[in-house]
């Protein structure tokens, strides 16, 4: 069925594991994976049903009894043999990634190095006591306070990052006691359906870690409904997370939601130039440019925006683009949607009054190959600084003073992270704290770990993944209020 080699066959899972078990869909139904680099399909996955939705509930809630009863050390134990698998399997797990996702070789090889992160660090998480002592109000009482698990916990997962933000978000439910129920976007499913696989190497019980593949309403509705998936944590668009806030509304979840983003970029003229030139590119064109993380708006300050618009365009227009495979700068983007966006706001801001410094096309790569690009001048009316493009698209435009910038890149629905390069100390502080992002990253790009609390202000989401916080989302505080009569 895979005209492609990887060591590990069993890697290559097209239906979906429910309760210990593969299992296709009841109605016989698939549903084509393709590769977007080609357009050519690399396979089929089991397109399950409503029912069969609601039924990894059922095994999730059973499993429930016995994991959160587990000892700590034991679930570590088996997170540790999972991290321990996932790390070995690395070079098939980039590889598939690769395939069904598009981004270059070297990223998917980072993204398991990331995704293995947080599984390697709620494993020791997992064994950190939760029981916290308390200085009683009363006399002839104790008090403590408890976590507890929370139950079941559905967990929707992206395209973009496939491996690394199913990882993310089951890693610290598992670790916390919680049973899971997993959808991943039906174009890149192959990299859940591998981490699955190991997982049951690693030694996860059956019911625990259920991974369910189809179309993501029949899929989804089911969990938002039933009131003993009692969390329920996403990572897509502000819009999808709003839906599944209404949703979910009627049986009160506990929600962690990691919605759109709409980073801006400022580089005062204190900056080291080339530095920012070098960290900026990072932030817009890493993944392609399809990362909520990714740079939308790029302020510069005006003395030196010239030099700035001269270096950002130049290492631009040195990017290489290509088949993932081949680890390229740029790879293909998912889908024709993303391809008709950055189409949209290239002409929308020269139509307003941008100008187009290069790219602006399709490539002949290939149908979802789009040019690296770089709009200089671009209005704040413009879409792409309202909208979250997705895609290799440069937004750069000019600045005169701190007070103006801070309030221009305020100015959004959107509250994910912020890039700020400066060299001056006391206007790194006053900036990072008027930002109202809920990340800000001071002359770098990378922030992102397993030891952080991810997550954004606004409507860029709720709740924080990674870190402590990250499991504390998957638990519930219990009083206790004790005396010995």
């Amino acid at each position: 069925m895979f005209d492609f080699e990887i060591s590990d066959k069993l890697l290559m899972r097209d239906s979906s594991y429910v309760n210990g078990a593969w299992i296709g869909s009841d109605t016989g139904e698939s549903l084509p994976v393709t590769d977007p680099a080609t357009g050519e399909a690399i396979g089929q996955i089991a397109c399950l049903s409503a029912a069969q939705s609601a039924e990894a509930v059922d095994h999730a809630d059973t499993a429930f009894a016995s994991w959160s009863r587990t000892l700590p050390q034991e679930r570590s134990a088996i997170l540790r043999r999972w991290f321990d698998l996932i790390m070995a399997a690395k070079e098939d797990l980039a590889h598939i990634m690769v395939l069904e996702q598009g981004k270059p070789l070297s990223e998917a090889r980072g993204e398991i190095d990331y995704a293995a992160s947080f599984v390697e660090f709620y494993a020791e998480e997992a064994k950190r006591p939760n029981v916290e002592g308390v200085t009683s109000h009363l006399s002839d009482a104790e008090v403590e306070l408890w976590l507890e698990p929370v139950g079941v916990v559905a967990l929707i997962t992206p395209w973009n990052f496939p491996s690394g933000m199913l990882t993310r978000k089951a890693a610290a439910a598992l670790a916390a006691g919680c049973t899971v129920v997993a959808h991943p976007s039906a174009e890149t499913p192959f990299s859940a359906l591998a981490l699955a696989e190991l997982g049951e190497r690693a030694g996860l019980p059956a019911g625990v870690f259920n991974v369910v593949t189809g179309i993501a309403p029949t899929i989804v509705e089911p969990w938002t409904k039933d009131p003993r998936v009692r969390a329920l944590s996403f990572t897509g668009s502000t819009e999808i997370g709003r839906l599944l806030y209404r949703q979910s509304a009627d049986t009160v979840k506990r929600l962690v939601l990691e919605l759109g983003g709409h980073a801006p970029v400022i580089v005062f003229k204190d900056a080291d130039l080339d530095h920012a030139v070098q960290e900026t590119m990072k932030a817009k064109f890493a993944t392609s440019g399809q990362d909520c993380l990714g740079a939308n708006r790029i302020y510069v300050e005006r003395e030196i925006y010239d030099a700035f618009c001269e270096r950002f365009t130049k290492a631009a227009k040195a990017l290489t683009v290509g088949r993932g495979l081949d680890d390229p700068d740029i790879g293909p983007l998912m889908n024709e949607r993303a391809v008709a966006k950055q189409e949209e706001h290239v002409s929308d801001a020269v139509d307003k009054g941008a100008k187009l410094v290069c790219g602006g096309k399709r490539l002949p790569e290939g149908p979802l190959f789009y040019a690296p690009t770089v709009l200089k001048d671009v209005p704040d009316n413009a879409l792409i600084m309202s909208e979250e493009t997705f895609g290799p698209v440069a937004a750069l435009t000019p600045f005169d003073t701190e007070d103006e910038v801070v309030a221009r890149a305020n100015a959004t629905e959107y509250g994910l992270v912020a890039y700020v390069h400066s060299l001056d100390p006391r206007r790194i502080y006053r900036v990072s704290r008027a930002l109202t992002f809920g990340m800000v990253a001071v002359n770098r790009t990378k922030v992102t770990g397993a030891p952080i609390p991810f997550g954004g202000m606004k409507q860029s989401g709720l709740g924080r993944e990674g870190a402590r916080r990250g499991m504390e989302e998957f638990m519930e505080m219990k009083y206790l209020c004790r005396d010995w009569h």
